[in-house]
């Protein structure tokens, strides 16, 4: 899959459905405990890395990976030494 911008992203996701777009900074060293969210996720990961934890599998997301989370999954979230970019397209209820 080639490199999207941000209106590539941005296009396909509302084909797909999601109603808002996100561009998220999320600091160095970053740690958010075990949360959920009542809307729907597809994310790609811009710049930096991090570790995703659904349950007992931890997924580690660097830049260039995709990712989707379905709404109210329990997870966890921990961010690297560099922080991260991550767009993200929401599907509210």
């Amino acid at each position: 899959m080639s490199t999207p911008t941000l209106e590539t992203f941005t296009a396909q996701s509302m084909d797909e459905g999601f109603d808002e777009i996100l561009v998220r900074e999320w600091a160095a060293d970053l740690k958010l405990d075990t949360h959920t969210h009542p809307f729907d996720v597809s994310a790609y990961v811009k710049r930096g890395e991090y570790w995703l934890t659904v349950g007992d599998k931890v997924t580690h997301l660097k830049a260039g990976d995709y990712f989707r989370l379905a709404r109210n999954i329990e997870h966890a979230e921990l961010y690297g030494a560099e922080g991260a970019t991550v767009w993200v397209a929401r599907a509210n209820p």
